[in-house]
């Protein structure tokens, strides 16, 4: 019997048993001191509109670590430079390839992409969403705080400082799915569109999430995970002066996470910029939880792709 296609475009399109699965599954393959090559002869294209790092890298990486074929499909030498349909690029690469995974600035061109593909598509980031990087976050915090079930994570407080950008979203979206203890925290003209917040709201009250959204700094108090994001997402870069102006308070510092839990944990999705979203002493103590984080992408990746398309 034929698999059924599944996106990765959004956390909503995953369930709280999903995403446990998803998790656990990326915790058992980091212990293996072997591969099983579970993805020998499958191949996905990567489709990356914004600058990459971890996600080109760990996505590659965890496809070659299963004998599978990472494809860098690089936008400015496809046909879509000339004019090719969005229809007609998913249609023959869905022909050529196991799983298609795009980052890029525009989530209806993924949504759109994804309509017509007939085999998965990943949402490698978008201005709306970075969904895998929410599991990988979730992942290292299970493994911190040695987290056996659902149960036990929704008795963490999770608190995100900063912009409400396409992370702090998942982060929303993730909390009401698994009934979190959620804070976004940041200033008032920079929290999460009112259709996202509403969406988290409306699930949140079936999950009996505890999703708030605030601009006291005393908020943080009882933070177990304290999270950042740079305050210039990219394309944002005209906006820095106010920007800075904006944040310069919900730094992550010495001060900030002395009013969170004794051991509290700081997480940061990088790139960093030391000395504004996060002060350099903090991201130095910090930083073995912060690089298991970014490693941590690998293993989701991995997980994910099986997953998907095995």
């Amino acid at each position: 019997m034929k698999k059924t296609k599944k996106d990765i475009l959004s956390i909503y399109d995953l369930s709280s048993a999903e995403i446990w699965k998803i998790i656990q599954s990326a915790i058992s393959l980091k212990k293996e001191k072997k591969s099983k090559f579970r993805l020998k002869g499958k191949s996905i294209g990567l489709i990356f509109e914004k600058p990459s790092t971890r996600t080109m890298v760990s996505f590659s990486a965890a496809m070659a670590q299963e004998d599978g074929t990472p494809l860098n499909l690089d936008v400015k030498k496809l046909q879509t430079t000339r004019g090719e349909s969005v229809y007609d690029t998913a249609k023959v690469l869905s022909r050529y390839l196991d799983a298609v995974v795009i980052r890029c600035f525009k989530h209806s061109y993924i949504e759109e992409f994804a309509k017509y593909s007939s085999v998965p598509v990943v949402n490698a980031l978008t201005d709306k969403e970075h969904p895998l990087q929410i599991l990988a976050d979730l992942m290292t915090i299970i493994e911190k705080y040695k987290i056996k079930n659902l149960k036990d994570l929704r008795k963490l407080k999770i608190s995100f400082v900063g912009d409400a950008n396409n992370v702090a979203n998942s982060w929303l979206a993730v909390a009401a799915v698994l009934g979190l203890d959620f804070l976004l925290l940041g200033p008032k003209n920079y929290g999460p569109k009112k259709e996202l917040l509403n969406e988290a709201l409306k699930v949140a009250k079936t999950t009996k999430a505890n999703i708030k959204i605030s601009s006291d700094i005393e908020d943080i108090k009882g933070s177990d995970v304290i999270y950042t994001d740079v305050w210039i997402s990219m394309g944002e870069e005209k906006e820095s002066v106010q920007r800075h102006k904006a944040f310069s308070k919900y730094q992550v510092n010495k001060t900030l996470l002395s009013k969170a839990n004794k051991n509290c944990i700081v997480l940061h999705c990088l790139p960093a910029v030391r000395g504004e979203e996060i002060s350099a002493d903090v991201m130095a103590e910090q930083e073995v939880n912060i690089f298991e984080q970014a490693e941590n992408r690998l293993h989701i990746h991995k997980s994910a792709m099986i997953y998907l398309i095995k």
